[in-house]
C-alpha cells in the first residue's frame, strides 16, 4: 500500500505553467540543490529557475567543460566532476561534497540517457538502467548525511516511458534481446519506484521524495533518435517543429521544480507527479496523456528494487 493517493490536489498550475510560473513568491535564498544534467535541456532550465529564485545549485557533470560553458551567465551554479555510470566518480564526487560540510535542501535527479544503441557499463550493466537509476541511486545514498533533515526533498524526474515496461525482474541488463526502448522504459519505472521506496524509507527522518513526468519536450535527450523516427513518432512535423502537446523545456522543467519547492506537497510523499499536480492513474495507453500505471505505485516491487539496486551498487545508507 501507499500513502499518497493518486488524485490531483488543485494546484492551481498545469502544463503550460513554467519553472519560474511555480516559483513566484518562493524565496530560496540559503537552499543549496543539486541537479544532475543541469546545464542541457530540461535541466538548465531547471538550474536557471531555482538560481533566480535565490538557490546555489550544484552541477555535477560528465563534461564539465560543456557545463561551464552553459552556466557562465548563472553566478549561482557551480560545476563539479560526475559521470554517474562510474561509481567510483560518485563516490569520489559525494564525497568531496560531504567534505564541504554544506547541506543539501533539494536533490533533482534529472540526467539521463534514452533509445541509445546497446551500451555496457561497470561490469556489465545495461547503460539505461545504470545511469538513469542505479547512479542516481548510488548518488543519492552516498549524500544522505547532507541531505537536510528539516525538509530535504528528492525529485526523480522519470517519464510516462514507463507505460512500456515494468521492471524486467529476470534481466534486468538486457543479457537477451535488447531493445533501447525498454531499456529507457524499465530505468523510468525504476526512476518512479526509486522515489516510492525512499520516501518510505526518509520520511521518519524529514526527506521525502517524488516522482515526476516532465511531458513532452524535444532537447538532446532525443539525439540517438533519428530525424525521420522522430516524424514517424509524431514528436515533430516534417519541417521539424514540435507536434502538438510538446512543452517547452521552461515548462518541461516545472514539475520537477514544483515538486522540490511546493508546500502543497507536505504530507504526500512517494507522489508521482504530473502538469504540476499530483497525476491521475493512467486511463490510457497514450504517453502524451500519461498518467501513472500501478507497477510503478507498488510498494513491494519499491522495496524489491531497493534491495537490488543496493546490491548492485554496494550502498544503502539506510540499513
Amino acid at each position: 500500500m501507499t500513502t499518497t493517493q493518486q488524485h490531483k490536489i488543485g494546484s492551481g498550475f498545469g502544463a503550460h505553467s513554467t519553472a519560474a510560473d511555480v516559483l513566484a513568491g518562493i524565496d530560496l535564498t540559503g537552499r543549496t540543490a543539486l541537479v544532475t544534467g543541469g546545464y542541457s535541456g530540461l535541466g538548465l532550465a531547471t538550474t536557471r529557475a531555482l538560481a533566480a529564485a535565490g538557490a546555489r545549485v550544484v552541477v555535477p557533470a560528465r563534461r564539465p567543460a560543456q557545463a561551464l560553458r552553459a552556466l557562465h551567465d548563472i553566478p549561482a551554479a557551480e560545476v563539479a566532476d560526475l559521470d554517474l555510470a562510474d561509481l567510483a566518480s560518485v563516490r569520489v564526487f559525494a564525497d568531496r561534497f560531504l567534505d564541504t560540510g554544506r547541506v543539501l535542501d533539494i536533490v533533482i535527479a534529472g540526467a539521463g540517457i534514452m533509445a541509445c544503441p546497446e551500451t555496457r557499463v561497470g561490469p556489465g550493466w545495461e547503460a539505461h538502467f545504470a545511469v538513469n537509476h542505479l547512479g542516481h541511486f548510488a548518488l543519492v545514498n552516498r549524500l544522505r548525511p547532507a541531505l537536510n533533515p528539516q525538509g530535504a526533498r528528492v525529485v526523480s524526474v522519470a517519464s510516462s516511458g514507463h507505460f512500456l515496461s515494468d521492471i524486467r525482474w529476470a534481466d534486468p541488463h538486457f543479457r537477451r534481446g535488447y531493445d533501447r526502448w525498454l531499456a529507457y522504459a524499465q530505468s523510468k519505472t525504476a526512476n518512479a519506484l526509486f522515489a516510492l521506496h525512499l520516501d518510505a524509507l526518509g520520511a521518519g527522518s524529514g526527506l521525502h521524495a517524488f516522482a515526476v513526468h516532465p511531458g513532452s519536450i524535444l532537447t538532446p535527450l532525443q539525439r540517438h533518435v533519428p530525424h525521420e523516427e522522430q516524424i514517424a513518432q509524431g514528436w515533430i512535423t516534417p519541417e521539424g517543429r514540435p507536434a502538438p502537446g510538446f512543452k517547452t523545456p521552461e515548462q518541461g522543467a516545472a514539475t520537477a521544480v514544483w515538486a522540490a519547492t511546493t508546500p502543497l506537497l507536505a504530507g504526500r510523499g512517494g507522489a508521482y507527479c504530473q502538469d504540476c499536480d499530483i497525476a491521475e492513474p493512467a486511463t490510457t495507453d497514450d504517453m502524451l496523456i500519461g498518467g501513472v500505471k500501478p507497477w510503478v505505485r507498488d510498494a513491494d516491487a519499491a522495496a524489491r528494487l531497493w534491495t537490488l539496486s543496493s546490491e548492485l551498487t554496494g550502498v544503502d545508507a539506510f540499513a
